[in-house]
């Protein structure tokens, strides 16, 4: 049986799930309202008590809310970080943490890391299965944006055709991401350093002029500056690799290439990815495979999911206990009509209809309007999130919201039945008195 669900397409499974989920409640509702109109007494009820219902709806819409827009908002940013190391298929760069020289390489995010040599450089570039190997040398920065220096073919690997202007052709010309806010034309200034440790006027006297602007690619590359990987070294004063002057990109004299801190590769075919991380693996160098190490880091994220899902459907559960609570005083409160209906005649079966009715019209609106309100709230903070990592972040509502709500609304749906029909078993006589 096992065996039989796996092999199902995903969507059908997903079906399942919901109609495992809602065809109950839908029997359920079937049954109470057969042969009656009960909603035309819930909607007397709903404007007679306005104030009461707009609280269970609001209870219930941020309840749903809260839920939907954190695990929208979890599958986002997977999904974002992993569009965004799409590009780097192998980087390879010096022993130590993987995950350090993944987060540094791809996400450019500031660490501090060991150099290969030339020696290294020139194993990988020789390589007969390696389409191109790109040094990418960070370390400095412009305005808190981080000036990256690589090679020609690398600007083309990762974003194709340029937006505008034209690829670098000199070692102090410039290619701008695509939203870093400076001109073509302009120059500027190299910092030493990123972000607060940027040290101003350390490369004084070394201007790069921008030629070119990289079209959007959704990652942190959108706001970092590409240079040619000789202009980096001579900022510092190394050589730039080469034994004639002016000379910009492969191939690289490796008695004269000063180090880089990875190496991007692109094989000759995807599948040739894995046996290169092997070869290119041992007390010198590693290579990593940044697909690989982010399924490891995503491994972690859903275990958080799950947490997160737990603590969402816990705390649904929490509402819809209130959401009962407050209809075994709504029930209090249309004692007399209640009593009136079942003294006129009507089964008990169409008073419990009627309450259960109600209290599924405000659930059903409040996990309506709680979607609504995850989705804006999503937006709101991929929008947000973006901003904090560089990473396009794209969270609209999917299955699994959809799956929690369903969940809520069974299990609102089957409680609702309880204070519905302990409601109608008070004694007749009392309520009419009262």
């Amino acid at each position: 049986m096992r065996d039989l669900w796996r092999d199902l397409p995903v969507l059908t499974q997903d079906l399942l799930i919901l109609a495992g989920l809602l065809i109950p409640l839908i029997l359920i509702g079937f049954i109470l309202t057969r042969g009656t109109r009960p909603w035309t007494i819930a909607r007397g009820i709903l404007r007679a008590y306005p104030g009461v219902s707009a609280v269970f709806v609001a209870l219930i819409a941020v309840s749903i809310a809260v839920g939907t827009a954190i695990l929208a908002q979890e599958r986002g940013l997977r999904i974002g970080s992993a569009q965004a190391a799409d590009p780097f298929t192998l980087i390879v760069a010096a022993p130590g943490s993987d995950i350090t020289a993944m987060l540094a390489a791809v996400y450019l995010q500031p660490s501090a890391i060991e150099l290969l040599d030339g020696a290294a450089y020139d194993r990988i570039a020789s390589h007969e299965r390696v389409t191109i190997a790109a040094p990418i040398a960070f370390g400095d920065s412009w305005e808190g944006h981080p000036v990256v220096g690589t090679i020609a073919p690398f600007v083309n690997h990762l974003t194709g055709d340029l937006a505008e202007g034209r690829i670098f052709q000199t070692s102090e010309e410039a290619i701008a991401g695509a939203f870093v806010p400076i001109g073509i034309g302009e120059a500027f200034e190299p910092a030493h350093g990123h972000g607060a440790e940027a040290e101003d006027g350390a490369h004084a006297g070394f201007e790069y002029t921008v030629t070119g602007r990289m079209a959007p690619t959704g990652s942190p590359w959108d706001k970092a500056i590409l240079v040619p990987v000789e202009g980096v070294w001579q900022v510092h004063g190394l050589a730039d690799g080469h034994a004639e002057p002016g000379r910009i990109g492969p191939p690289f004299v490796p008695e004269l290439f000063p180090g880089t801190p990875a190496v991007l590769v692109v094989p000759d075919t995807p599948f040739a990815a894995y046996p290169l991380r092997s070869e290119f693996t041992d007390s010198t160098m590693m290579g990593i495979l940044p697909g690989a190490v982010l399924s490891r880091l995503h491994g972690l994220l859903g275990d958080v999911r799950q947490a997160l899902s737990i603590m969402a459907t816990a705390s649904q559960a929490l509402v819809a206990t209130g959401v009962m609570a407050g209809l075994f005083i709504l029930t209090r409160l249309l004692g007399r009509r209640l009593a009136l209906l079942r003294a006129l005649g009507a089964p008990r079966r169409f008073a419990v209809a009627v309450l259960w009715t109600h209290a599924m019209g405000l659930i059903v609106a409040g996990a309506l309007i709680g979607l609504a309100l995850g989705w804006i709230a999503a937006r709101i903070l991929g929008q947000v999130l973006t901003g904090m990592t560089d990473i396009a972040i794209d969270a609209p509502l999917g299955w699994g919201e959809v799956h929690l709500t369903a969940v809520f609304l069974s299990l609102a749906g089957f409680i609702a039945l309880l204070p519905a029909w302990l409601g109608t078993r008070r004694i007749r006589i009392t309520d009419l008195r009262a």
